[in-house]
């Protein structure tokens, strides 16, 4: 054995196989990889609620679903609740390359009592309204926007269902699956011949969890999942001990590997002319958690600007390039981290929430992470990374409206705010300028109006931003914590 490498990690566990089984396997943990082959003998029945047929209410008891519904095109009627809603979990969408299924019922409210409704269920249309090409945010407004009686088409993907019900990563499934098509796809269920052949998973940026669904009374659960999405293992300890423990060594594992994911992302930054500012600070996996329809896994990079977030680790510049939420940290502002105590849901999550000011208003997002310590570190990162951004931005400018004049409004961190126009040919005439420290009060209407009182002799003073305020007013509050941070002061 090479100097320096530790001897790997080997333990029996049991794997979720297709049909729902558990079946008995040796997991060999080494430097960069997570090996699953088959161990001897069967692995021990099922225990109590986890039947492997496909049930209602995301593998709680209940009725399965009948065979002859299996692929077959339906329409349901459900009135939603007062509280609730339609009581419906989803995920997939286009950008996962997966259908909108559901992936929970939530026992006793509306979808739970059309009794027609069942997890692993394709949402093919709301209302009418088509979702077989739709994104997870497409799906997820769509079914917010509805009224109180919601009329879903929908068909059973029998194939897919027993491993849908019970993990959170993504697979890559088309709307007509055969068993073929799964095996070519990197099916997560391990089609048995590749678990008599024996799987790895890479441990670089993989995805490591034991917030499982269905609900774990027992605490034996553990989730793996290769960073592309394309490989995951659904696995059972035979106690809580044995699952803390080897979540614990893979994530212990896939942290020495972070250096090197940050070095390959920062060199694609580089190869890509990308200007400063850019840098990688950190890359980890967050669980976003969706109003009223579940959650989704994405991953976090956080860059000296920006925090982008990612369906997968990019492989090149271009994914790189293409996240699919980029939120610039200076109008970003992180608004609670902790227990989720607002949420009846996620209330034992540790979480965090952010609010970034947009043009189109203000968009809060909800992270859950598996530890205090990760809680812990995303937290600083992000107050230190707003403070960064604010002092590398310095200064931002935006056109406005003051007294009937069109003029530029910029802001800077240590110049205060200037109100100035420019006529054609001639140089800029400042109209206002007034330091951070004579801000008395700022407000704006949520819609195109900003408010500033310098208490001077000019009052408050109305500025049309001609859009949302909202990044205006945010960047004002990143600029003086970040000035406060300055002084030593807790911001």
């Amino acid at each position: 054995m090479a100097a320096g490498r530790r001897a790997p990690r080997t333990g029996l566990l049991e794997l979720r196989g297709p049909g729902g089984q558990w079946l008995r396997v040796l997991l060999t943990l080494a430097e960069d990889v997570l090996g699953v082959s088959p161990a001897d003998g069967p692995g021990p029945a099922a225990g109590p609620g986890e039947a492997p047929a496909a049930q209602l209410n995301g593998g709680e008891p209940g009725s399965a679903v009948p065979e002859a519904l299996a692929n077959i095109r339906r329409t349901v009627r459900v009135v939603k609740q007062d509280v609730g809603g339609l009581g419906i979990s989803i995920k997939g969408g286009r950008e996962n390359k997966m259908p909108i299924l559901i992936s929970k019922i939530f026992k006793g409210l509306a979808a739970d009592q059309t009794e027609a409704l069942y997890v692993g269920d394709a949402i093919l249309s709301v209302n009418g309204t088509d979702l077989s090409e739709a994104t997870h945010d497409e799906a997820v407004q769509a079914l917010k926007k509805t009224g109180k009686e919601v009329v879903l088409e929908v068909k059973y993907m029998k194939e897919i269902s027993p491993y849908f019900k019970n993990s959170s990563a993504g697979a890559t499934v088309s709307w007509d699956p055969s068993p073929t098509a799964l095996q070519k796809r990197s099916s997560p269920l391990l089609p048995p011949r590749e678990l008599r052949e024996g799987r790895t998973v890479p441990l670089k940026m993989c995805y490591v969890s034991r917030k499982c669904l269905p609900a774990d009374p027992e605490h034996r659960y553990l989730e793996v999942c290769s960073a592309d999405g394309r490989v995951a293992l659904f696995l059972r300890a035979k106690d809580e001990a044995t699952a803390q423990s080897w979540l614990s060594a893979i994530q212990a594992n896939a942290g020495a590997l972070l250096p090197r994911v940050k070095e390959e992302l920062r060199a694609q930054l580089a190869g890509a002319g990308t200007v400063a500012g850019r840098d990688i600070k950190h890359v980890g996996w967050l669980t976003e958690q969706l109003p009223s329809a579940g959650t989704r896994n994405l991953l976090a990079v956080l860059t000296e600007k920006e925090l982008l977030l990612y369906g997968s680790l990019p492989q090149s510049r271009d994914a790189l390039g293409k996240p699919a939420h980029n939120y610039p940290l200076i109008a970003t502002r992180l608004v609670h981290s902790g227990p989720a105590k607002g949420s009846a849901l996620y209330e034992a999550e540790l979480s965090f929430a952010l609010r970034t000011g947009t043009r189109l208003g203000v968009q809060t997002h909800l992270f859950s992470l598996e530890s205090p310590r990760d809680l812990a570190l995303w937290t600083r990162l992000l107050v230190d990374g707003t403070h960064g951004a604010a002092e590398l931005v310095q200064e931002v400018s935006t056109a406005c409206t003051w007294k009937g004049q069109d003029c530029t409004l910029s802001i800077h961190i240590d110049k205060g705010f200037t109100i100035s126009t420019t006529e054609p040919g001639l140089s800029k005439t400042i109209l206002l300028q007034q330091p951070f420290e004579k801000l008395q009060m700022s407000s704006d209407d949520g819609t195109k109006m900003l408010y500033l009182d310098f208490g001077g002799p000019e009052g408050e003073i109305q500025l049309d931003l001609h859009s949302c305020p909202k990044t205006i007013v945010f960047i004002i509050h990143s600029f003086l914590s970040a000035k406060v941070t300055r002084l030593g002061l807790l911001a």
